[in-house]
């Protein structure tokens, strides 16, 4: 018996797009079935890296299927709309409330869920310049040209708030044997119109922290001799759920007294999918008031210091659905877990004698990062990237270091929770034979060398 097209296209894997171009450039003029546009996604998808072999990325990749239905189950709800989802308000200022007490808050405070650190710092940037400004009109002094300082070592976001909000940077440059700053990197830059002093506990590029108990000291010196209340805030987006749990004893938070604020991502280290990023504030008073509006066009009035309005409330319920779900043991176990499977992958590349690992004797993310040593003909750190990539998947960022450093490039591997110690093993047989083949071809060719994985990765 004969069928018909509708029949035949139906019973087919295929779908039109497979002989016709998928639509990108103009809106199509007439849909398909959900099926079949589902599969065209899929295929589309299907030629990305895959996410468990994705070692450059700081970001969540796998959350219990539990965790799963909560998010698919309240991807409807408008987080922003308080008064017809007030239990999702709640739930975030719980969260808060959980990360002030894990930070040491002295008393209560405040804060707000964001789209991820870069709008939490941002906001909390912001507060810096206007707490500033506020000090400054109360005294009768200009608030012209005010000042933000940091390092090299923090992400790009910082310079961002800086171009954006029309603040002077006053970067710290990194030297080829300190990829972080101290109070004596410090000292030369803070003036009467800093408005804060930014650093970092984890930085994207080797994993380390800032030392933050000393520009605490610094800024505490400041402000006996010189009448200059110069605030921190700690960029804890990789870090701040990291060391509460690694180095319980090591001060960098609300312990200190300078620190003002700090942010952290949910979707990194708080083992939540994108996106959700937390701000959180020493005490009320350390948030402009200037910066919170307030508005009742959703049918009740309600406060906000957001960059965003509308988002979705999925995550914020994921996050809290971690916190309950693992408390301070299960982030523990975690993270010593990851802990582990990082040291033997240190052990194991400084083992082969082609390597050398980058400061895994200090305070760290549960991350390697590691360069050539020795002789290697022909090639880099790049070209083992590539190699890495080509021949095993692996997606492995080689980069240069920021300035002054920028003649160091290294290799840096993120051991994540889904990361296995048969893994590890895997991940250093596939490094040495990569960099076994360069042995042998003296290098990668431009052509490949351009594919390569470059970039610090998020």
């Amino acid at each position: 018996m004969a069928t018909t097209r509708e029949e035949r296209s139906t019973a087919l894997f295929g779908n039109r797009f497979l002989t016709e171009e998928a639509p990108s450039k103009t809106f199509p003029a007439t849909g398909m079935s959900p099926t079949d546009t589902m599969r065209m996604l899929g295929e589309d998808l299907a030629l990305e890296g895959d996410p468990m072999r994705n070692l450059a990325t700081f970001v969540t990749t796998w959350m219990e299927p539990e965790a799963q239905r909560i998010i698919a189950e309240n991807l409807h709800r408008n987080f922003i709309d308080h008064a017809e989802y007030p239990i999702s308000a709640e739930i975030e200022q719980r969260c808060v409330r959980m990360l002030a007490d894990l930070f040491h808050a002295p008393g209560e405070t405040t804060g707000c869920r964001t789209q991820g650190s870069s709008e939490a710092i941002m906001l909390g940037a912001l507060s810096l310049k206007w707490k500033w400004k506020e000090r400054r009109k109360a005294a009768g002094l200009s608030v012209e040209k005010p000042n933000l300082v940091f390092g090299g070592d923090v992400h790009v976001v910082w310079e961002k708030f800086c171009r954006y909000f029309d603040v002077e940077p006053r970067i710290i440059p990194l030297a080829e044997d300190k990829y972080t700053i101290g109070p004596d990197d410090v000292a030369p830059h803070v003036d009467e119109n800093t408005i804060g002093v930014a650093v970092v506990l984890g930085t994207t590029f080797t994993g380390h922290m800032d030392d933050i108990v000393g520009i605490n000291r610094l800024l505490l010196g400041v402000k006996s001799d010189r009448g200059l209340d110069i605030p921190i805030h700690v960029d804890g987006a990789s870090g701040g759920f990291v060391w509460p749990f690694l180095y319980p004893d090591s001060k960098w938070d609300f312990q200190l007294e300078q620190v003002r604020s700090i942010n952290v991502s949910g979707h990194k280290y708080g083992l939540v999918y994108p996106g959700i990023g937390w701000l959180v504030f020493r005490q009320e008073s350390d948030l402009a008031q200037d910066l919170v509006f307030y508005e009742n066009y959703l049918g009740k009035t309600d406060a906000t210091f957001t960059l965003n309005f509308s988002t979705g409330a999925a995550m914020v319920l994921a996050q809290y659905y971690n916190f309950v779900r693992l408390g301070r043991e299960g982030y523990t176990y975690v993270m010593t877990q990851m802990q582990q499977n990082t040291r033997v992958l240190a052990a194991n590349l400084r083992d082969t004698g082609r390597f050398e690992v980058i400061g895994d004797d200090a305070e760290q993310l549960p991350l390697v990062a590691f360069r050539l040593s020795g002789d290697h003909a022909g090639y880099d750190e790049s070209d083992i990237a590539w190699q890495l990539s080509a021949e095993r998947g692996w997606m492995v960022p080689a980069y240069t270091l920021p300035p002054d450093a920028q003649n160091v490039k290294i290799l840096r591997a993120l051991v994540k929770e889904t990361m296995s110690r048969a893994q590890v093993d895997r991940l250093t047989q596939d490094i040495v034979d990569a960099c076994k083949t360069l042995d042998l071809k003296g290098g990668v060719h431009p052509a490949e060398r351009k594919q390569a994985k470059t970039g610090t990765g998020y």
